[in-house]
């Protein structure tokens, strides 16, 4: 279940602060589980048969549980869409945008309580959501214009690796999705192990440049 792998991320990222932190009645996993249950009870059917689920979430807390949280604001906040991510995908879910989280300090509320509000949230242009997840963990979100993937320095991703070109390759916005397509690069680009000219990218594909792999995630 998500909830078990956020709430273990999470432990393991804070390790030695996390008790000191979560003293409060408060605790990771129940921001987790408030989570999932706001997107299993609103869910519902787009026109192409899919089950849409919300992916804008708004959490309030009270302004001494935000205290205590706000050294971990962002961790906390990029647990909780990778929750998201897991359950969706667990269940079959579709977002019509990005994941957006937010947890704010709400001064009516009392230490301990949790509300949370979600939204469906389209994405600029219509696009359905999509990312890029480099081998640091970190996310490069997709829209509605070109990313650039390189050596040279104003490229969209710069890799810092021998195998990859100067201007290696482009992933780029195409009919309802995102495609990626190979710059003429000495290494090529591949997708799943095969290499490609210009591939459209599902969700988990991987993607490699040069020596260098990435994840395609759909939300």
């Amino acid at each position: 279940m998500a909830t078990k792998g956020f709430e273990g991320r999470l432990e393991r990222m804070v390790e030695g602060t996390f008790g000191r932190l979560f003293r409060s009645a408060v605790k990771p996993v129940e921001f987790g589980r408030k989570l999932q249950r706001e997107m299993d009870n609103h869910r519902s059917v787009a026109v192409d048969g899919r089950t849409i689920v919300p992916n804008s979430f708004s959490f309030a807390i009270s302004v001494d549980d935000h205290d205590q949280l706000v050294d971990i604001l962002g961790t906390l906040r990029r647990e909780l869409a990778d929750a998201a991510r897991e359950h969706a995908r667990d269940e079959g879910y579709s977002f019509v945008g990005p994941v957006e989280i937010e947890i704010v300090a709400d001064g009516r509320l009392r230490t301990g309580f949790i509300d949370v509000e979600s939204r469906f949230l389209e994405s600029e242009g219509g696009l359905p959501p999509g990312s890029l997840v480099l081998p640091t963990g970190d996310r490069v979100p997709l829209g509605e214009y070109v990313v650039s993937v390189g050596r040279q320095g104003d490229c969209t991703i710069v890799l810092a690796d021998p195998n990859v070109s100067r201007l290696h390759a482009e992933v780029r916005p195409a009919g309802d999705g995102f495609v990626v397509a190979d710059l003429g690069s000495t290494n090529g680009t591949k997708v799943n192990g095969v290499r490609v000219a210009e591939q459209e990218l599902r969700d988990g594909d991987e993607v490699r440049f040069g020596s260098t792999a990435v994840r395609f995630e759909a939300s």
